[in-house]
């Protein structure tokens, strides 16, 4: 009896056993989750994203400890993006009060430290909504110079960068494919991850409709699974925080979509080629996604960026993972992620709960 058992289980596994229990079997595997790999927080200091002097590490450890330690050890995320880099000053050199041969003066390497001796990894964001005009003006002064200067600081801090580039009328896509190819010939795609500084990723709208045109050029020549240029995208926080977890999936569904309607339309992308974003500190309240990993969104949302399916682009299931906007003090008013209101029981059960890689490993190519 032993034998026979063993022979159809043989005969099962090469596939010449067919039949209704089959299907369903199959089915289960191929809905199986996977897991984030990206999980991480753009990071705006105490000044509201100037990073505009340089930091005593105390006060920085008793603001944002939760980053790197989410009760038990561990640190609460992988990732924390720096927030943020004038393009302008970094293109001109720029050194004055808040700011050293173009680089935010807060941004040191002491801080970049303080997270990667954590396996937490650090990139910088240039740009944000406040510099928008900045980078118009950068790109069409001197593109390339800018991004050979974001590579230069990039290897010298051993950091990533991000570009948060938000000019929704009429983007200069010219110039920042200037930047990307300057960027590109001095840190080429590296899809192992193992230099951070070769990391360079793009934000884009929470989804297919604001941003247009820069979201897609990224999807189509940048982000591609065949020809990778940038690493990944981040699909930003709406402008007011999604209500439910249906809110939130519908924008992430654009992006995996596409918009065929659309002309020219935007080509559907890679779930493996973005994150998702949600808020932690924006506003007047305290939220569950900082502190109550059970109520968050960043649950409710949890099987959906883990499953979704591609729709025209990419081979596996499951988004990149999360981010989260923003730690310490997002603005100069409204709720921080400073004690008490540190994010250990949202962000960091979060982490807890998807067995968050630590250090951030390779990730997914499609």
């Amino acid at each position: 009896m032993r034998r026979i058992l063993i022979l159809l289980t043989a005969i099962a596994s090469f596939g010449f056993l067919a039949g209704p229990a089959a299907g369903p079997a199959q089915a289960a595997v191929a809905a199986a989750p996977t897991p984030p790999q990206v999980y991480g927080a753009w990071h705006c200091s105490n000044d509201a994203c100037l990073w505009g002097s340089v930091r005593d590490m105390t006060d920085f450890d008793h603001n944002n400890h939760w980053l790197i330690d989410r009760g038990d050890g561990r640190p609460s995320v992988n990732l924390v993006v720096l927030s943020f880099v004038n393009p302008l000053r970094l293109l001109n050199g720029t050194t004055d009060a808040q700011t050293l041969n173009g680089t935010p003066r807060g941004m040191t390497a002491d801080i970049v430290n303080y997270f990667t001796s954590h396996n937490v990894r650090v990139m910088l964001s240039i740009g944000g909504i406040t510099y928008v005009n900045d980078w118009n003006t950068a790109l069409s002064t001197n593109a390339t110079q800018l991004g050979l200067n974001a590579a230069t600081l990039a290897s010298t801090l051993h950091v990533g960068i991000e570009i948060d580039y938000e000019e929704s009328s009429s983007p200069n896509l010219t110039g920042l494919q200037a930047f990307i190819n300057a960027y590109r010939g001095r840190l080429p795609y590296d899809a192992s991850g193992a230099n951070p500084a070769a990391r360079l990723t793009i934000d884009v709208a929470a989804g297919d409709r604001w941003l247009i045109a820069l979201d897609r050029k990224a999807t189509a020549d940048w982000l591609r699974t065949d020809v990778p240029v940038l690493d990944y995208a981040n699909a930003m926080v709406p402008s007011r925080q999604p209500s439910s977890a249906t809110d939130a999936q519908s924008n992430w569904q654009e992006h995996v979509d596409g918009k065929s309607n659309y002309s020219p339309p935007i080509p559907p992308l890679a779930p493996a080629k973005f994150t998702g974003s949600l808020f932690i500190a924006e506003g007047n309240k305290v939220r569950p996604e900082c502190t109550n990993f059970a109520s968050s969104l960043q649950k409710s949302t949890g099987p959906y960026v883990q499953t979704v399916a591609p729709n025209g682009a990419g081979s596996t299931a499951g988004m990149l993972g999360y981010m989260f906007w923003a730690a310490e003090r997002p603005s100069t008013r409204g709720v921080t992620t400073t004690p008490p209101n540190t994010c250990e029981g949202g962000v960091g059960a979060g982490a807890s709960a998807y067995s968050i890689p630590l250090p951030m490993p390779a990730l997914r190519q499609s």
